[in-house]
């Protein structure tokens, strides 16, 4: 049975209280959408899942924990200008690990689904 609370995750997926990053739309069209996150020190996207390929743009230099399927983790650090890129259907919780805040621009790329 999958608990409403946590977004339909299985129940045995520990609570967490952490704040939301702030996501603003900045274009959404046939061709892509473009997100700017801002992440305060703590804060999170929740867990989801990649529709489409997408292209991450640092704004300012961060320290990220990725929570993974099955349990996994891993911690990346971004820098401001270097961009990177990951393909359709990835699936991961990204939560700001670092002390100060942080900024990307994420462009999913809707001819590339997953």
């Amino acid at each position: 049975m999958q608990d409403v609370f946590q977004g339909g995750k299985d129940s045995s997926e520990p609570l967490r209280c952490r704040p939301p990053a702030v996501a603003t739309l900045q274009i959404d069209n046939a061709a892509m959408r473009v997100t700017r996150w801002d992440f305060p020190p703590g804060a999170e996207t929740g867990w989801h899942r990649h529709g489409w390929a997408y292209v991450v743009v640092p704004v300012t230099d961060g320290e990220m924990l990725l929570e993974l399927p099955e349990g996994k983790t891993a911690t990346a650090s971004i820098t401001a200008g270097v961009s990177y890129e990951r393909p359709p259907g990835a699936e991961h919780n990204v939560v700001n690990a670092g002390t100060s805040p942080f900024s990307f621009v994420e462009i999913e790329l809707k001819a590339f689904p997953g």
